[in-house]
């Protein structure tokens, strides 16, 4: 059996996606039809510079037991990224897809949106009872916040919050129904006690220590 070596069209195929998470049989899902060409990751890390005489940017240490001292007051921020991809139902409507050809790519603009909007975080059971007067208000609160999103890129499972939707719709349909359109959104990655961000961590935490350098300490 022959093996094929693995070619960047191949590797676009693999579809990145971001979907809700939680109790809810509704949740909502996208799937990035054509992966985003380039993703931005910024780590910012807030330094509050002592205030003492003769410092700038850090307190004073002369051996490394001390170096911990000099970070007092500097805290690392969460980490974000912005991606941007491309929604079209161009081929979708060439090949007589009857819905796109109706609706283009507004259902997958619709549940960005949704995605930004406060939700009821309870299972459709809960809240059919709530509804209807059945059950313990304690016990089924009518509670809306913003839904946990998990973004999946290869092996990265990362929990998210979505803080940004940039919609920039470049081609309408007769109807004025958008077809074509460029999405920026800027996603905040959840750095708590959580699984999925424990193993990013973990995996990072190994691949960063797979790469061995042979450098000696520096002025110890």
């Amino acid at each position: 059996m022959s093996i094929l070596p693995i070619t960047r069209s191949a590797l676009r195929m693999q579809h990145g996606t971001l979907c809700e998470y939680g109790f809810a049989d509704d949740f909502l899902m996208l799937e990035f039809e054509f992966n985003p060409s380039s993703i931005t990751r910024t780590r910012t890390v807030s330094v509050k510079a002592a205030g003492l005489a003769g410092t700038r940017g850090g307190y004073d240490f002369k051996t490394p037991s001390e170096a911990l001292r000099a970070a007092q007051g500097v805290i690392a921020e969460p980490e974000s990224f912005d991606i941007t991809i491309m929604l079209d139902a161009t081929d979708r409507m060439d090949a007589g897809d009857p819905a796109a050809a109706i609706s283009g790519i507004q259902p997958e603009l619709d549940v960005i949106r949704c995605m930004l909007e406060p939700k009821s975080q309870q299972p459709s059971g809960a809240k059919t009872l709530s509804a209807l007067g059945g059950g313990n208000e304690k016990s089924f609160p009518q509670y809306q916040a913003m839904s946990v999103l998990m973004f999946k890129w290869g092996v990265h499972i990362l929990p998210v919050f979505m803080t940004k939707a940039q919609i920039k719709a470049q081609e309408f349909l007769p109807t004025l129904v958008p077809y074509r359109a460029e999405v920026t959104l800027s996603l905040q990655i959840i750095e708590s006690d959580n699984p999925f961000y424990s193993m990013e961590a973990q995996r990072q935490k190994r691949s960063a220590m797979s790469m061995k350098h042979p450098l000696s300490n520096i002025g110890v």
